[in-house]
């Protein structure tokens, strides 16, 4: 105990303080007096003396170290050291309170300022301060418990951040090969999930992560299950691959199910890359779960119905398709006999010749045209043609042979235009009209000069 709790344990020295009761001053005393020589033999308090005291009379009053208070929270702080600051008021008057960092990782609600709750805890005082304040162990919310008020915050914080969007949702598919079963291995869920799975599907593949489904594990037991099922070394597998989730547990109280109701299992579910099926407690019973997950089942035997098709449903939808499809080939062969019936009859197929003879009628006027035409063209480049010979035939050296003229070659048929290209006693073929006659030159006689000087312009010397 401190010095100073020995002084506030004794009762009042009145004389000595200068005071009589009543708060009449002692005859020859004044208020507040010292002795003059300043050796007051009075016991004094320093300031955190009397703060310690008066913390140690507090405590120890028993009735203010098991206290219930209810009032209305304002100020509310949490630091990161864990710690929760916060006042309780009430319509006249308000006081302190903290709540230690090991005592606030046990609630399931987050305190906010308005809510109004009862405190459990004890009365102390921060000497440093001299405030005195609550220290509280337990809150809980006035109304609504604290589980339903930790539901509703975090179904309000996850609905805000777009995890139940249903455009996030992700279709279950239809005939799936194998289906994963995240629950206890020894609990009647797994064994209705079989049982329903098996007789509507037999073919189907049951894959069980065995996992606690309540207590303080759970939630991450659960979440390591949904983690497993999708980690590439599983999706990879042929063996181990599923194509839809189950998730969940049988019914029980609002506290065994609150595993379910795990942030960060609902933040693994929505992560997830396979359809997820939540099935927890019954039909009454809603977790944070079936709001994140692609589908909810009200218990485990809805979602084996909902992930498998019922074998007696596809053999009536294929039966029924198969008689679609024989209606629509009676209706279509029906159909085609019909407009073959129809053509049949038609007179270009009973009276082909008649119908050949009309068609034959109709081109008449038009082959008529065409072999009009033909002539036409066929003078007209007739003409053409006759008119193009002529020329060629005037531009024809073989004409102007015609007229008495003729070419004078050199054996190997080179021709020789001028005198001056041949010599005398060379050989010479010489072209008429109707012939060629071979000869040899006796003698050259070069008339012209001009024409060829210099030896110039000769097509061949001989």
């Amino acid at each position: 105990m401190p010095p100073g709790s020995l002084f506030c344990a004794r009762k009042p020295r009145w004389r000595r303080s200068g005071i009589m009761p009543g708060g009449r001053p002692v005859p020859g005393k004044e208020r507040g007096t010292m002795e003059r020589n300043g050796q007051d033999p009075r016991p004094t308090l320093s300031v955190s003396q009397l703060n310690e005291c008066i913390k140690a009379t507090l405590e120890s009053a028993p009735p203010l170290r098991d206290v219930y208070v209810q009032g209305e929270l304002s100020g509310v702080r949490l630091y990161a050291s864990g710690h929760l600051y916060f006042s309780l008021k009430d319509e006249n008057s308000a006081i302190g309170g903290v709540m230690f960092a090991r005592q606030v990782s046990t609630l399931r609600f987050s305190p906010e300022n308005g809510m109004r709750v009862i405190l459990h805890g004890r009365v102390s005082v921060y000497a440093v301060r001299g405030q005195y304040q609550l220290v509280a162990d337990a809150l809980v919310p006035v109304g609504a418990g604290d589980l339903a008020v930790a539901f509703e915050q975090l179904k309000a914080k996850l609905g805000a951040e777009g995890l139940f969007d249903p455009a996030r949702k992700k279709p279950l598919p239809p005939y799936p090969r194998r289906i994963g079963v995240i629950t206890s291995p020894s609990g009647a869920a797994i064994h209705d999930i079989i049982r329903v799975a098996r007789g509507r599907m037999p073919s189907v593949e049951i894959l069980l992560f065995p996992s606690e489904v309540q207590g303080a594990r759970a939630s991450r037991y659960l979440a390591g299950g949904v983690r497993y099922f999708n980690s590439p070394a599983v999706r990879s597998d042929p063996e181990q691959a599923v194509d839809v989730i189950i998730l969940g547990r049988g019914g029980g109280s609002t506290e065994d199910l609150w595993c379910f109701n795990d942030e960060g299992l609902a933040r693994v579910i929505a992560a997830s890359d396979i359809p997820i099926i939540s099935a927890v407690g019954h039909e009454v019973d809603f977790s944070i779960s079936d709001f994140v997950a692609d589908r909810r089942a009200a218990t485990p035997s809805a979602a084996a119905e909902m992930a498998t098709p019922d074998r007696a449903d596809l053999g009536r939808r294929v039966r029924g398709l198969s008689d679609r499809l024989d209606n629509a080939l009676d209706g279509r062969l029906a159909r085609e006999r019909d407009r073959i019936a129809g053509l049949a009859a038609r007179r270009v197929l009973t009276a082909p010749e008649g119908a050949v003879q009309r068609r034959r009628e109709l081109l008449k006027p038009t082959a008529q045209r065409l072999e009009r035409a033909m002539r036409h063209g066929l003078d007209v480049r007739g003409r053409e043609l006759r008119r193009l010979c002529a020329q060629m035939q005037a531009l024809s050296p073989l004409a102007v042979l015609g007229r008495g003229y003729a070419l004078v070659r050199t054996p190997d048929g080179r021709l020789i235009p001028r005198a001056a290209g041949i010599a005398p006693g060379a050989a010479v073929a010489v072209q008429f009209a109707d012939g060629t006659a071979h000869a040899r030159v006796e003698r050259v006689e070069i008339q012209n000069t001009d024409m060829a000087p210099d030896g110039a312009d000769r097509e061949a010397d001989v």
